[in-house]
């Protein structure tokens, strides 16, 4: 009988310990859990803000009130841009990313420097306008002719002229870019540019294969500093989802009245 009450006491004793050790495993496991997602904030995601314009000090700043980070691994020569302050940025602005995310910034050097031009010819139009971005000149204009081959860089130029690849120009120079339109694949749709400041509107509007046309600001924007933080109130033609042929023009204006962009709330 003794024997009986010792092998059930020990059994007992066993279950308990069992159970005892999974209860743990589970406590540690759930901490480990919590701790993690605490740490990496999981499934958390946070808008980038648009850094353009700001100094790296400013952008510093307003990254860490966004829950992002930033560092500058290029820059570019931008003549009418100031001095040390962001032109590029990638992630771009408004794009849903973890929480402290690294933002790459590209800055506006102090001294325009020599370029050589790269070779265009045979890439499309997305990859031409990336290296030109990637080399800090800019696209000026996309020029269409007939050709089989929709959205092929056909010919490269700078001030009306062919350039050659290897020719020196200065940074931010913008190079035309002569690319090919079927008759089957030429048509595009416009994009909608309400709210976005100035150069991602010109990304935007090339993006879609289209040319900037007139761009005007109202008279809030007084000042340079009003100049880059005004955004798009108008654009001509509206984003309605009708199809435009490749290269028409866009033309925007601009504003710092905020009545203007945000008229619903008045």
């Amino acid at each position: 009988m003794s024997m009986k009450k010792n092998s059930a006491s020990n059994y007992s004793w066993i279950i308990k310990n069992l159970l005892l050790a999974a209860l743990m495993v589970l406590a540690i496991v759930g901490v480990a859990s919590l701790a993690l997602r605490i740490g990496t904030q999981h499934g958390k995601e946070v808008q980038v803000p648009d850094f353009t314009n700001m100094i790296y000090s400013e952008a510093v700043q307003a990254a860490d009130a966004a829950g992002v980070q930033v560092r500058v691994t290029d820059s570019v020569y931008i003549r009418k841009m100031r001095k040390d302050a962001v032109s590029h940025q990638s992630p771009a602005p408004g794009a849903m990313v973890k929480r402290g995310r690294t933002v790459d910034l590209t800055t506006n050097s102090r001294l325009a420097r020599r370029i050589a031009m790269p070779s265009l010819v045979g890439l499309s139009t997305s990859q031409a306008v990336s290296e030109l971005t990637s080399k800090g000149l800019e696209l000026g204009e996309l020029k269409y002719v007939r050709d089989i081959a929709t959205n092929n860089v056909m010919r490269q130029q700078y001030r009306g002229a062919d350039i050659k690849p290897g020719t020196l120009v200065r940074a931010g120079s913008q190079i035309n870019l002569v690319v090919g339109l079927s008759a089957l694949d030429d048509k595009t749709y416009v994009p909608d540019l309400k709210g976005t400041k100035y150069r991602r509107a010109v990304e935007r509007i090339h993006d879609r294969y289209l040319n900037v046309g007139t761009v005007s600001y109202d008279s809030s924007v007084k000042t340079y500093a009003d100049s880059v933080a005004a955004v798009v109130y108008h654009q001509s033609p509206e984003a309605e989802g009708k199809p435009y042929l490749m290269g028409s023009r866009v033309s925007i204006k601009l504003t710092v009245d905020q009545d203007k962009i945000n008229p619903e709330s008045k």
